[in-house]
């Protein structure tokens, strides 16, 4: 564990006001973004109208990042998922930049978390099999001069796998 990453910076997101009803309706919309707007405002008491117009204001101020199709990995032949916990030999800017630019080059790579803790990031990692993991570790692990160690952690069960946030009134976390 190195004593180097206690103080990491953390990000710094101002928090966009919204309503209850944009509340409901994000509750709703990041489960299925093919919910039509009529469907929604159905569900939460207003227009379809308003509903897109309350969708595209929460787009264009970016509480909407992006909407994408989840993929079913394991169908499109990627069935294993490995957890990867990367120490470095260094954490200067410079090399911390340098690791997190050539993680983002590697299609296999679902996340990437520069953390604290006993490792300074958390991968995410794809492969088609073991071997497969075997080859992303020598050409994009391996070959990092940054990287005193890693350790693996081969996912037996995908318990839950998600991005939705707990929105919806029943789902808040009580204070």
């Amino acid at each position: 564990m190195n004593d180097k990453n206690a103080a990491k910076p953390q990000q710094n997101h101002s928090i966009t006001a919204i309503d209850e009803f944009d509340r409901r309706i994000l509750a709703r919309y990041q489960h299925d973004t093919r919910h039509i707007a009529q469907r929604i405002g159905e569900e939460v008491g207003l227009s379809a109208a308003a509903v897109q117009r309350r969708l595209k204001r929460m787009r264009e101020s970016g509480i909407i990042e992006r909407e994408t199709a989840t993929l079913d990995a394991h169908t499109l032949g990627y069935p294993v998922t490995c957890l990867v916990g990367i120490d470095l030999l260094e954490e200067r800017n410079e090399q911390i930049k340098a690791f997190k630019q050539a993680m983002l080059k590697q299609a296999q790579v679902q996340q990437c978390y520069y953390v604290t803790g006993e490792y300074d990031f958390i991968l995410t990692v794809v492969c088609r099999d073991l071997q497969d993991y075997e080859r992303f570790t020598q050409e994009a692990i391996m070959t990092e001069p940054n990287v005193r160690s890693f350790t693996t952690w081969v996912v037996m069960d995908k318990v839950k796998v998600g991005t939705a946030l707990p929105l919806a009134p029943d789902q808040t976390p009580p204070r």
